[in-house]
């Protein structure tokens, strides 16, 4: 394309049609920059302009956060049967059949045993890409497994959590799993173990209401909206107009639902620097937590997290 035909102005691009296959480019929906697929991903697919954070999946995560790639996963068989037999514009068979189509993954969480900066952890991750990561009876079934197997091995357990709440298709088998699971956490709780959530875009509905805020330490990522019902619901129902980003992890770390938000970037190494400090480091995590003087844990692009 002759550079006489190129629009240089800041708002406006233009690219040659070479450079923009199908898929290549994708904008921010923060800061409307259009960005390179490839250039996201290799920076864990964090605007490059204004450091916002796409949604990723579960696999995205298991390659920032493990070593060399490499888990053993828990309950990896179970799948979601219809208990209800449930229709409405598409059958629930019929969805779940395409939300493996789509994904590769049988349901909306993976829950795996791996390590971090070789430190051993039990790891369950929520997949939003899956039916909305809506949490039915094998998501309730899969975390619990995870919980037991961090029980048995005295191992911590990291939760990081991505949904729309429970699924609606299971009915009351979706929301007996709120108290399943929170009750697995209180038998963990009282065996010594060490529970951290990962709060990411989003964690709302009966998750938030259930597991994701009973962490030992609840991490979330900029910007993450992280609510029980929606805005407009609320509005409706209390009749008060509601703070600006009231759901949004930077408002609830300023109101102390949330403890610390982490960067992508420096999510791996605040996770081993919080097993280590709270002796589940074992002999295995060769250096020792950055500090600093208030005793708080730090990175190296974030602030001192107090314990």
């Amino acid at each position: 394309m002759a550079e006489w035909f190129r629009r240089k102005t800041e708002k406006i691009k233009t690219f040659d049609k070479r450079e923009i296959a199908e898929g290549m480019w994708l904008k921010c929906p923060q800061c409307q920059e259009v960005v390179y697929r490839n250039m996201l991903e290799e920076n864990y697919f964090i605007c490059t302009n204004c450091t916002h954070h796409f949604r990723i999946n579960s696999d995205n995560y298991i390659q920032l956060l493990l070593d060399n790639n490499d888990y053993e996963e828990i309950a990896a068989k179970v799948q979601s049967a219809d208990p209800l037999q449930f229709q409405a514009t598409k059958k629930y068979t019929d969805q779940l059949q395409a939300a493996k189509e789509k994904t590769g993954n049988l349901d909306a969480v993976k829950t795996l045993k791996g390590e971090i900066h070789g430190i051993p952890v039990v790891l369950a991750i929520m997949d939003f890409s899956f039916i909305g990561g809506s949490m039915g009876s094998v998501v309730g079934e899969k975390i619990s497994q995870a919980i037991d197997r961090a029980e048995k091995d005295h191992l911590p357990l990291v939760i990081i959590t991505a949904s729309g709440g429970a699924r609606m298709q299971e009915g009351a088998y979706s929301l007996m799993q709120m108290a399943k699971i929170s009750s697995k956490l209180a038998k963990y709780s009282d065996s010594g173990g060490l529970y951290i959530t990962v709060l990411t875009d989003p964690t709302t509905g009966g998750t938030t209401a259930s597991f994701a805020m009973l962490g030992d330490i609840i991490l979330a990522e900029p910007n993450a909206l992280i609510g029980f019902a929606g805005a407009r619901v609320i509005k409706q129902t209390i009749g008060e107009d509601l703070p600006e980003g009231f759901q949004r992890a930077e408002f609830l770390l300023e109101k102390g639902f949330v403890d610390h938000i982490v960067n992508r970037h420096d999510l791996k190494k605040i996770l081993a620097d919080l097993f280590f400090f709270f002796n589940f480091g074992g002999n295995n995590h060769a250096d020792k937590p950055d500090t600093d003087s208030t005793g708080g844990i730090s990175s190296d692009n974030n602030p001192g997290l107090e314990i």
